[in-house]
C-alpha cells in the first residue's frame, strides 16, 4: 500500500474541477473490502451512503451535488481525471479515488469486467452533469452547499480526505 497522492486542477474545457485535491490512493481498500458488496458496506459503516457497484462511465461527467469516493472491486482501467488538462490514473483491484464535487473524471479505457464501488457523504448524491449542462453560477451554488465529510470512507475517522480536504479548505 501506498501513500495518498493529492492532485489538484483548475477548471478546464468545461469541467469546474476543484480546489480541493483529488486524492489517489493505490491499494487504499482493505484487502477484506475487495469486492463490490464489502466496499459498500465499509463505506456504509464509516458513515458514507448511496454506494453502488458499477462501471465509470466513459465520458466527461462531474457531480455537482456530491463528492464521490471510487474504489476498484474488479478488473482494471484508465481514468481521466481533471478533464483534457488533467491526470491518466490507471487503476486495479484495491485501488481508491476520492473525487470533489466539480471534478471531471471519465472512464478512458477498462479490461472486461471492470467495476468500482461507489458512495457519497451524508446528504449527497452523484447526479450526473456533463460540461455545458450547467451554468458556472449554478455550479458553484450547487457545490458552495456541500459540507466537507465528517469521516474518511475507508478508515471511518477524521484523518485521510477529512484530513487533507481542512487543509485544502484552510
Amino acid at each position: 500500500m501506498s501513500s495518498p497522492q493529492l492532485h489538484h486542477f483548475r477548471p478546464s474545457n468545461g469541467m469546474p474541477n476543484n480546489n480541493l485535491p483529488l486524492i489517489v490512493w493505490k491499494g487504499g481498500l482493505p484487502v477484506e473490502a475487495r469486492n463490490g458488496q464489502a466496499a459498500c458496506a465499509l463505506y456504509q459503516m464509516n458513515g458514507w451512503g448511496g454506494t453502488w457497484v458499477y462501471t465509470v462511465y466513459p465520458f466527461w461527467h462531474f457531480h455537482a451535488k456530491g463528492h464521490e469516493v471510487l474504489s476498484c472491486v474488479s478488473g482494471t482501467a484508465r481514468i481521466g481525471f481533471g478533464g483534457d488538462d488533467g491526470i491518466v490514473a490507471d487503476v486495479s483491484v484495491g485501488d481508491v479515488a476520492i473525487v470533489p464535487a466539480g471534478v471531471g473524471h471519465k472512464k478512458l479505457s477498462a479490461s472486461p469486467g471492470f467495476q468500482m464501488a461507489g458512495g457519497y457523504p451524508p446528504g449527497q448524491q452523484g447526479d450526473i452533469v456533463r460540461p455545458g449542462e450547467m451554468s458556472d453560477a449554478e455550479i458553484a451554488a450547487a457545490i458552495g452547499k456541500l459540507a466537507l465529510p465528517e469521516t474518511d470512507p475507508i478508515s471511518g475517522k477524521e484523518d485521510g480526505v477529512v484530513e487533507f480536504w481542512r487543509r485544502a479548505a484552510g
